[in-house]
């Protein structure tokens, strides 16, 4: 039986029984061979015509009666899905699927600074704790918590009544070392007006020279003595020692302030223009630095002229100036690190000292670099790779090595890359290496969600 009128007479079947035949009505009949459609017609003939004799013939179709069409037609659907024909005789082959489309675009050429970058604290140039050089109760606290304050200026005053008593008792016994003086030293005028005569002898006149010189020592020793006792006056007003943020008090006044065997903290005062900021620096970091100040590829960070930027944690850009300072003379063993420190302004004082901070410091001379998108890199165990297009859009895929990242998402491409293929930056998951793909022109610019480095 011809495989057209198979097709035919399984359009006539009655609407009741067309779900079971839909498989074949809706196939339209289509199949991949001339094996598929020889087959499906025998299993046509074998299970309809020949073994169900529920099933007929008639000159209008098929007659089907309800035992016969439910298997003849379940068993020749059956057919259909094991041989998977989905395409009718003569019809013409589907075309070639057009390839992928990817979005290319050639590395971005610039001019740039290679910066490495350290995470540190912001830390005052100086910091003071304040305490008590005498004993007493604290009278007076002349200064508001945590103001600014100026070197000199009057902090606290301990009770100053015992210090005056022993100031004016010490300038007492200067006056008499000095009266004792006086009097020594006209009993030596006159001795010596006496001397060759037979009035005087030679050993009083001594006596009064040594009379003398001991009074003169005595007034010495009182005028020291009424030294100490006025510095221990002027102790009892405390005063800032530098010019800075004050704390906050650590005593109230009433409360004995002691200085032996510990003295009593009274507050701290740190600088906060100019600040310092503290990193710590890998040995291997600290290596590469001192090879390529080697090379003069790089200024010294011993020399106070290497240039440095910080920010804040909340900043994007590097607003803060400043120069390298200090590089500690030893690596810590335990820790494998080296501490350096650079010095910032800080004159409207926003930044506080404690705070967390990043640093950045030049790690090469300005120089043009080959940038691309971090997100056009593709990893492969230990290597880096792009895929790029040839001129004839095939896929081609090449190691690079890369360098530290820049503003914007982008990377430093090192080696591997001459700054004239053609980089797929947009439809990697789409690309294959060797395959065929449709470019599409693109540009590669830094992202402004990703300015923050």
């Amino acid at each position: 039986m011809a495989l057209a009128e198979i097709c035919s007479n399984l359009a006539a079947v009655p609407s009741r029984y067309r779900p079971v035949s839909t498989i074949l009505i809706s196939s339209r009949c289509n199949f991949v061979s001339l094996h598929c459609k020889g087959y499906i017609a025998s299993l046509y003939e074998r299970l309809v015509l020949r073994r169900l004799p529920e099933v007929a013939m008639t000159t209008g179709g098929l007659v089907f009666r309800p035992l016969g069409l439910v298997f003849g037609l379940a068993a020749l659907a059956a057919g259909v899905l094991i041989s998977g024909c989905t395409q009718s005789e003569g019809q013409p082959d589907q075309a070639a699927p057009t390839p992928p489309a990817v979005t290319v675009a050639p590395p971005l050429r610039q001019k740039i600074t290679e910066w490495d970058e350290f995470t540190g604290r912001f830390e005052a140039t100086a910091a003071v704790d304040v305490r008590a050089r005498v004993t007493g109760y604290l009278q007076k606290i002349n200064f508001v918590d945590g103001a600014m304050v100026k070197e000199g200026d009057v902090l606290f005053e301990i009770d100053p009544r015992p210090y005056q008593a022993a100031v004016d008792r010490a300038k007492a016994n200067l006056d008499s070392s000095r009266a004792t003086l006086q009097w020594a030293t006209s009993q030596l005028d006159r001795a010596q007006a006496l001397a060759g005569s037979p009035a005087i002898s030679a050993a009083t006149v001594d006596e009064r020279l040594q009379d003398e010189g001991t009074a003169m020592a005595a007034v010495e020793q009182a005028e020291a003595a009424l030294k100490a006792e006025q510095l221990n006056l002027d102790f009892t007003k405390v005063t800032a020692p530098i010019s800075g943020r004050v704390s906050n008090r650590r005593i109230d006044i009433g409360n004995l302030v002691a200085t032996d065997p510990d003295p009593t903290l009274l507050t701290t005062i740190v600088t906060l223009d100019p600040l310092y900021f503290v990193f710590d620096m890998s040995e291997g970091d600290f290596l590469a630095y001192q090879r390529a100040l080697e090379r003069g590829a790089v200024p010294s960070t011993r020399d106070n002229e290497t240039v440095v930027e910080a920010r804040l944690p909340d900043e994007t850009d590097w607003p803060h100036k400043g120069t390298m300072n200090f590089v500690d003379n030893a690596i810590d063993p335990g820790s494998g690190t080296i501490r350096a420190r650079a010095i910032l302004p800080n004159p409207d004082f926003f930044i506080t000292p404690g705070q967390f901070g990043r640093v950045r410091i030049p790690g090469s001379v300005e120089y043009e670099a080959i940038l691309i998108p971090d997100s056009a890199i593709v990893v492969d165990q230990s290597n880096r790779v792009v895929m790029t297009v040839d001129d004839t859009n095939t896929v081609v895929p090449k190691v690079i090595r890369t360098g530290p990242s820049q503003p914007g998402g982008l990377r430093i491409v090192r080696e591997g890359l001459t700054g004239d293929e053609k980089i797929i930056i947009n439809g990697l998951i789409r690309a294959r290496p060797g395959a065929k793909v449709t470019p599409e022109e693109g540009v590669i610019e830094p992202e402004p969600s990703l300015t923050q480095n």
